[in-house]
């Protein structure tokens, strides 16, 4: 017998707003085959007779017959002239299995453990107070922007609708060889650039393509912990190497034994601490590089926002032997959602890379390139990257002065010379992680120093992004923590 429990489900996909784009005939339909497939119609029980169900729905017959018949061409249901509709004996029913658990977890490979184990990156996606590694997005030349982009699809017509080369678009190619070895001091062609979507998915593919599980990678300590994450998920043995105020201590690197497959290195702006790698120590690197046959990473993540002189020329451009792949990245001197990085590579690279890349998600869009390279041939990119390099300069400046005036018996600025965030350390009696979590709770976003080294961290203290934020914000956001740890210190 049809219960009134069915009855009532059936009414409810009926009436459910999530639903209502579908045919009535076809909400009545698909409300009959998940009772039947939930096991609460059994196989041979009786369906209404089509008149009797029209009428406790409140629809017309023709319209329950069309459920039905629908029912009736999937195999849903037989139907006997003369004696009705019944549940087919062949529809085994499906009662429980949503909710039961699984006796064993599905196993997942070796890898697929590694990465699930990684943690992933977590991308701080609002700008919320301090959030590291985000840009100021509202002063962005949008107007600009949307007239070169009106450009392109006039051009380019459907064209640009299409896919990419998987090495990237030659326009943007062009734009980055140039101004890679204009501002950075690198030997690149387009020829050697490979357009990504991000330098994460550059260190995904420098972990794969360059290294076999279990090979040794050399990495800063404390590290950025998105590269750190790559190459744990690669398989790779990451061995830390301590870093100074002059960057990577290259003394640690030549001592370390055996050898690595390869470096990983922030040197512009040490990622956290903000040092960066003299040009001996850089000399260095690049003959141990060639005297072990082994690769140099260099993640050249926001060189663009330096606050004195003119920065030190790229790795890159001072290896003779072709042995770094350098990694650079526009969401952070554009804005997030571009999501628009490269690599230029050594020239035995470049055909293993974008055929790997390939097999990851085969292109970057078209439009965005194409759009990018005339913002960057335009000088645009270059206006926008010295007038955001004057704002973030004050920004730095203010957090620096706010920290000491309001946070200072607790935290104490270490301010850099670049880039877009200030280390801060502790020197209060506080546990590093409970404050991390107590501010985030607050509406705050701090990066623990100590999530970003291989061991205990020497100098405890947080990352504090200042770059997205105005001034205003910055006063409101230092008051806010300083309430957050004096909380904590009672």
């Amino acid at each position: 017998m049809f219960r009134h429990a069915q009855l009532e489900s059936v009414k409810a996909w009926i009436g459910d707003p999530a639903r209502a784009a579908l045919p009535l005939h076809a909400r009545i339909q698909r409300a009959l085959r998940q009772l039947i497939l939930d096991g609460a119609i059994a196989a041979g029980q009786p369906l209404p007779a089509s008149r009797a169900l029209a009428r406790s729905l409140a629809v017309s017959r023709d319209t329950v017959e069309m459920a039905y018949g629908q029912l009736h061409a999937e195999g849903f249901i037989e139907r006997r002239v003369g004696s009705g509709s019944f549940v087919s004996g062949q529809v085994q029913p499906r009662r429980g299995t949503r909710r039961a658990a699984p006796r064993n977890a599905p196993a997942l490979s070796r890898r697929g453990n590694a990465l699930f184990n990684a943690g992933g990156v977590r991308d701080f996606i609002a700008p919320r107070a301090f959030a590291p590694g985000l840009p100021e997005t509202r002063n962005f030349p949008l107007q600009t922007w949307e007239r070169l982009q009106r450009q392109v699809l006039k051009e380019h017509g459907s064209r640009a609708l299409l896919h990419s080369p998987a090495q990237g678009m030659a326009a943007l190619r062009q734009a980055i060889a140039d101004y890679v070895n204009l501002e950075r001091g690198a030997h690149a062609t387009p020829e050697r650039v490979l357009v990504l979507t991000s330098s994460q998915q550059a260190l995904a593919l420098c972990a794969t393509v360059l290294l076999d599980p279990g090979e040794r990678i050399f990495i800063e300590d404390p590290a950025y912990h998105g590269a750190r994450r790559a190459f744990d998920a690669a398989g790779l043995e990451s061995v830390p190497i301590a870093v100074d105020a002059d960057g990577l201590r290259v003394d640690r690197l030549q001592a370390a034994t055996p050898a690595a497959r390869a470096v990983f290195l922030t040197p512009s702006h040490q990622f956290p601490t903000g040092a960066t790698l003299s040009l001996e120590r850089r000399l260095a690197i690049v003959e141990w590089a060639r005297r072990h046959d082994a690769w140099i990473i260099e993640d050249d993540y926001d060189s663009e926002f330096h606050y004195a002189g003119k920065p030190t020329a790229c790795v890159q451009g001072l290896d003779p032997h072709e042995r770094t792949i350098y990694i650079g990245t526009f969401t952070k001197s554009l804005f997030p959602g571009l999501r628009i990085g490269y690599m230029v590579l050594p020239p035995a690279l470049v055909a293993p890379m974008t055929m790997a890349r390939t097999l990851l998600d085969g292109h970057s869009a078209p439009i965005p390139q194409l759009t990018l390279a005339r913002f960057i041939e335009g000088g645009h990119f270059g206006a926008h990257v010295r007038a955001m390099r004057t704002l973030y300069g004050e920004r730095r400046d203010l957090l620096a002065r706010l920290v000491d005036d309001h946070l200072g018996d607790c935290l104490r600025p270490q301010v850099p010379a670049g880039g877009m965030q200030m280390p801060c350390l502790l020197v209060a009696d506080l546990p590093e992680a409970r404050a991390v979590d107590a501010a985030r709770r607050a509406g705050i976003d701090l990066l623990g120093l100590g999530d970003l080294h291989a061991g205990p961290a020497q100098a405890p203290g947080f990352l504090m992004g200042f770059a997205a934020h105005a001034p205003d914000e910055l006063e409101r956001a230092v008051h806010g923590l300083a309430g957050v740890l004096r909380a904590l210190r009672r």
